[in-house]
């Protein structure tokens, strides 16, 4: 049982900073932030959750399996992340390339104190045992707190490329090599940048990125000494009731500062037969994905390549949805469609196999989702893009960024779109 309080707050752009700076004392943390994005499907403009009560941790072996049981067991709130690379648990597959970062596979966990923003209401909804907190904590959190810093933090990030220039050449033409035979349609390829040997502050790294980027899925995610720290455009999968709903990406331009030219940028991009192609696909593999769960006939794409504008970016972006049986259960509608079509590619399960063959790195939670499942069994996850990965105890800070291989896919161009899609990540880290 939680017990629920409602809060009125002035300014909420404050409040919404100090909620975040307040949560630090904690191991475990799952942030979503709207950044004021409200979208047809939106239901908050940022939510929190905080202070584990019960946990589940594991790796690709009957993941799902395992978050079922959990997920029916609490009855609740649960918070936390899917892997990537619980793709071995859906499909006979591996993950044998390197992994510097070394966070668990899959991490989820029923926290005692939720606190939820809508407008200039803040909802705190808190577990009975903690109830006599929410107070003391909202006035708290009202003050401002100061966060500890790490006592050293590094200086001139020196970032390391996983693959050089040549070699990501060479790597994207196999794969053109395996589209031009048959062997897949489209296929997601992605590379990592990464810093060893380094210190970062979660909390203020995570500040820098949000506020150049400004994303609709921004998370910032802890989980004792790993951090995910988000600016993903892109959402997965959500449930609302009878009613499951993607919006893949794919389609990437640049922004120009001058409107008339940011405007052709967008005109340009609505119309490249290369990256409507590149959604098109997309939306049958994920349209082919809900059809899984979904009752018969009741798939539809709602929005097919639409362009949408962010702080470093224009994006493609469609909406699929579906409407599912009020008995299916909501882990199962999420494996029958994990991972996401816009990071692997079609057919799906070929797609993953080459991805692993050429890439030089285990993606993790790079390319999974971060979101909750709520008491009714509904939930919300993006796609862990435009992100920033760091091991605390290890020292090591990676960002990954990738783009779509289909037919008409000149390397060079996808190199360059891939800087296009770092440059949020390298610039906050570099200073």
């Amino acid at each position: 049982m939680r017990i629920s309080a409602s809060f009125t707050v002035s300014d909420i752009a404050r409040f919404k900073e100090r909620l975040l700076l307040w949560a630090q004392q904690f191991e475990e943390i799952v942030w979503l932030d709207s950044n004021e994005h409200h979208g047809k499907y939106s239901s908050f403009d940022a939510l929190l959750a905080v202070d584990a009560l019960t946990t589940i941790k594991t790796d690709s072996d009957e993941a799902f399996k395992k978050l079922k049981e959990f997920q029916g067991q609490a009855k609740d709130y649960i918070f936390g992340y899917l892997s990537y690379d619980l793709k071995n648990d859906v499909e006979r597959l591996s993950s044998k390339n390197d992994d510097g970062l070394g966070f668990a596979e899959l991490f989820f966990f029923q926290p005692k104190k939720i606190i939820k923003i809508t407008g200039n209401t803040v909802l705190f909804e808190y577990l009975l045992m903690v109830d006599d907190e929410v107070q003391s904590d909202f006035e708290l959190i009202s003050k401002g707190l100061r966060v500890e810093e790490p006592t050293v933090i590094t200086e001139n990030i020196r970032i390391k490329l996983r693959i050089f220039k040549d070699e990501y050449f060479r790597q994207v033409r196999k794969m053109l090599n395996h589209i031009h035979r048959g062997d897949i349609y489209e296929a997601n390829f992605c590379q990592e940048f990464y810093a060893e040997d380094t210190q970062i502050s979660p909390f203020k790294t995570y500040q820098k990125l949000n506020k150049i980027s400004e994303a609709p899925f921004a998370s910032f995610l802890r989980v004792y000494d790993n951090f995910l720290l988000s600016a993903s455009p892109e959402r997965y999968l959500r449930k609302e009731g009878e009613k499951i709903i993607s919006q893949p990406i794919k389609g990437t331009a640049k922004r120009a500062s001058e409107v008339e030219e940011d405007k052709r940028l967008i005109t340009a991009l609505k119309g490249d037969p290369k990256e409507r192609a590149e959604n098109i696909m997309i939306v049958d593999l994920v349209r082919n994905d809900l059809s899984k769960s979904a009752l018969k006939g009741s798939v539809e794409v709602e929005e097919l390549c639409e362009v949408y504008t962010f702080e470093q970016v224009h994006q493609m972006i469609s909406t699929v949805v579906a409407n599912v049986a009020e008995n299916v259960n909501p882990v199962d509608i999420i494996k029958q469609t994990f991972p996401m079509g816009s990071m692997t590619g079609a057919p799906k399960v070929s797609a993953m196999k080459i991805i692993e063959e050429l890439e030089a790195f285990k993606r993790g939670l790079y390319s999974g989702a971060v979101g909750y499942f709520t008491p009714r069994g509904d939930f919300d996850f993006n796609v862990v893009i435009r992100s920033i990965l760091y091991n605390a105890t290890k020292k090591y800070v990676s960002y990954s960024v990738g783009g779509a291989i289909t037919a008409k896919a000149i390397p060079e161009k996808e190199y360059e779109e891939c800087l296009l899609k770092a440059k949020a990540m390298r610039e906050v880290l570099e200073g």
